[in-house]
């Protein structure tokens, strides 16, 4: 009976270590490994585990560059993993620059993989190009007309700018400065409809890919618009402008004249004043000289007699132009 039992915890602390072992060791991936042909001992992939580095996703990658004959060390590989690299993207992406003629060394491929950008989408578009489509962009033509065109851009990746180069974002802001420069600088804008590869002739000139991870290939216009009279526009603004001014100007004028108008009805009025403080001082002066012996008493009554005559003219020349007027002190009267 204890015999029995011994034996049964035996085989279960063999069922246990074996569960640990495959658990922790991965065995299969090994006999995979060895089945393939890659030399890698069952203590590297312990060694593995321990420097918490997926064995699968180091050792696949690797089954998978031998099978395509790339000759690739196991510790750069866990290297790369190690440092937050795709493995499996970057063993694509030689395999596929093998394929194609591309010159990729691994250190290459891991640089620009951990540098963020997609390896092997850069050397799918090295083997097969990108077109990038521009937004419309307007620029306008000597003769004041906007011009709208639309470009596309053949690119292709360039494998040894990927590090550091500029993105497609770039490319388009250039392209599209350009372009600008080229409508911009066309005397007509009939000429431009009349050549739209003119624009695409100047722009490949101006080697707007240096500093980019891309060749381009090529820039072709796919679509170009009319758009508005820009020129005609900034003048009759212009226009409308010169008018507001001019009219400001003469409103200060006229400002200016009534202000000077009330100065002088003022300046009328002070000098009616001092007629009438001047006039109101002759009868007291008269009444001195009457006292004082200057002026006698005939002489008073001469002065009565003329201002009675010359209050009688008065009255008589406002009555004759009445008359001639067609009017009376009663009202309009009919000239006879």
């Amino acid at each position: 009976m204890s015999f029995d039992l011994t034996l049964i915890i035996v085989l279960a602390l063999v069922l246990i270590a074996l569960a640990v072992l495959f658990t922790f060791v991965p065995v299969m991936l090994w006999i995979s490994a060895l089945a393939a042909g890659v030399k890698i001992g069952i203590f590297q992939l312990v060694g593995m585990r321990l420097r918490r580095v997926i064995p699968a996703r180091v050792v696949n990658p690797l089954i998978k560059a031998e099978k395509a004959g790339l000759d690739i060390e196991l510790n750069k590989l866990e290297g790369h993993y190690l440092a937050g690299g795709n493995v499996d993207r970057v063993v694509n992406a030689l395999i596929a620059a093998q394929r194609a003629n591309i010159e990729l060394t691994f250190e290459r491929c891991a640089a620009i993989d951990l540098a963020g950008r997609d390896v092997l989408e850069a050397v799918q578009m090295s083997v097969n190009p990108k077109v990038i489509e521009t937004p419309f962009i307007a620029g306008v033509a000597m003769d004041g007309i906007e011009v709208k065109a639309k470009a596309r851009i053949t690119v292709r990746a360039n494998i040894d700018r990927l590090v550091g180069g500029a993105g497609e974002d770039t490319v388009i802001a250039r392209v599209g400065e350009g372009i600008v420069s080229t409508i911009g600088s066309s005397t007509d804008h009939k000429a431009v409809l009349e050549n739209p590869d003119m624009i695409s002739q100047t722009v490949l000139k101006k080697g707007l890919d240096s500093g980019t991870a891309f060749e381009i290939l090529s820039i072709d216009i796919a679509d170009i618009d009319i758009g508005k009279n820009i020129g005609a526009g900034l003048q009759t603004d212009q226009a409308e402008a010169d008018k507001k001014i001019a009219q400001a100007k003469a409103e200060e004028r006229r400002a200016m004249a009534v202000a000077h108008e009330q100065e002088m009805k003022a300046k009328v009025e002070e000098m009616r004043a001092k007629v009438v403080e001047a006039e109101a001082e002759v009868p007291m002066a008269m009444a001195e000289a009457l006292k004082s012996g200057n002026l006698g008493v005939m002489d008073y009554m001469n002065i009565q007699n003329v201002s009675a005559d010359t209050d009688m003219r008065e009255s008589i020349g406002k009555e004759t132009k009445s008359n001639e007027d067609g009017y009376d002190n009663s009202g309009p009267t009919k000239n006879r």
